[in-house]
């Protein structure tokens, strides 16, 4: 899965804004490109952020991966181990990723008018947050995100539930989950489902055979599940080229649930692979 730089794809590191870090990667193509912005995961900045990244431009897209722990002054490389948990305030979330799509609006680079966002693990619900919070994005996905058990709950960091975010989705979301998640439950994508289907909202939510929490991730073997991420990273790039083109009608509501698990399907024994 790691991304290797395809010819004329570029990337470097930038700053934006208030002050906010982000890793940037360029296709090589002339013309002017959708962006997507990639959201890491609890690890902040790593390894596998990047190299998704630049998947994204071997694709042909504007990949940006801003820095939400750009306000951590604490140990980093902690962090990075999993070691530490930066909590983010939706309002500043809100703020950071305005800040962004500002700084992808100047770029000669960027379609200006097609952009999406991609939330993974503790960023699922900042996709949604953004989304729900903007009328201008041309898609929101969410991998393994924003719906597990005590996600639902609000606090003073998150005054908003998640069921008032569907109601105010603003674009076709895709949302990916695992069978063997150990955060989030089958239960839990069901309630997803069925928030987005009472807000009639469009969306294709897929559900993989034996995949738990943070199988995208290549850089942790135990996590990862080739397979599956094969097939995920198809599917965000099928649903992109849709939701960035004519492929996705926005007149109507279109609703897509595929879902492979056990009849003896059991939460409670799914458990934290690393």
């Amino acid at each position: 899965m790691a991304g290797k730089k395809s010819p004329g794809v570029r990337s470097s590191s930038v700053r934006f804004g208030s002050g906010i870090t982000a890793f940037r990667a360029l296709p090589g193509v002339k013309t002017s490109r959708p962006a997507v912005i990639l959201l890491h995961e609890r690890y902040g900045i790593v390894r596998h952020t990047k190299d998704l990244t630049l998947k994204l431009a071997q694709a042909g897209y504007v990949g940006l991966a801003p820095d939400l722990f750009s306000r951590f002054k604490g140990d980093k490389k902690a962090l990075q181990k999993g070691d530490v948990r930066v909590e983010l305030k939706d309002d500043e979330v809100i703020q950071d990723l305005g800040e962004a799509i500002d700084y992808l609006r100047k770029l000669e680079a960027v379609d200006s008018s097609r952009i999406a966002v991609v939330g993974i693990c503790q960023t699922g619900r900042h996709s949604l947050l953004l989304t729900a919070h903007r009328k201008d994005l041309s898609s929101c996905i969410v991998y393994f995100g924003a719906v597990g058990g005590k996600e639902w709950a609000t606090d003073e960091l998150r005054p908003e539930p998640i069921e008032s975010l569907i109601s105010k989705l603003s674009c076709p979301l895709l949302g990916v989950f695992g069978e063997a998640d150990h955060i989030i439950s089958v239960d839990d994508v069901l309630r997803f489902r069925a928030c987005l289907e009472k807000e009639k909202k469009s969306y294709h939510v897929r559900i993989y055979r034996d995949a738990p929490h943070g199988w995208l991730n290549d850089t942790m073997p135990g996590r990862y599940r080739k397979e599956q991420a094969i097939d995920a990273w198809k599917l965000l790039l099928s649903f992109l080229k849709k939701t960035f083109g004519n492929g996705w009608d926005r007149s109507r509501v279109l609703w897509t649930f595929e879902s492979d698990f056990s009849p003896e399907y059991d939460f409670k024994k799914n458990v934290r692979r690393e």
